[in-house]
């Protein structure tokens, strides 16, 4: 079952309205990262559009953290839409992996795009993430 939430705003990850309220942050327009939450299966799907990096990515861990403290420790990142990933978005997904395993649960990352999956290779974190073509394919894994 898909469950989406319709809220979406600039530089944070949002879920729910009392949340987006409390944690709206300013992000200049050459630096925008837009996260939409959904619900797949169990899963909580983050689908990312932007850029994460140096700007977005405090904002991204810090949302990430509050998901898994909230009792979604089933992640999946969902990479598609992601234009631009530095070595601080790289920390902010390893951030969030190791909370949830820490609260017993997992997160697995959608990526089909050769420059961002180059990224995961050359740091051999694709041997920590799983990398999936689709959305099915990790919630099913």
């Amino acid at each position: 079952m898909l469950r989406l939430w319709n809220f979406t705003f600039v530089g944070i990850l949002d879920h729910g309205p009392t949340i987006a309220a409390a944690i709206r942050s300013n992000v200049s327009d050459a630096m925008q990262l837009r996260a939409d939450v959904s619900s797949l299966d169990g899963w909580t799907v983050v689908s990312l559009f932007g850029e994460l990096d140096v700007a977005s990515a405090p904002n991204l861990r810090e949302q990430l953290i509050q998901l898994v403290s909230q009792g979604s420790h089933l992640l999946v990142l969902d990479l598609e839409g992601l234009d631009f990933l530095d070595s601080t978005g790289l920390g902010a997904i390893i951030s969030a992996l190791k909370r949830a395993r820490t609260n017993g649960g997992d997160l697995r990352l959608v990526c089909t795009q050769s420059r961002i999956r180059r990224l995961f290779e050359i740091t051999a974190l694709d041997k920590a993430f799983p990398l999936f073509t689709s959305l099915d394919a990790a919630v099913r894994a």
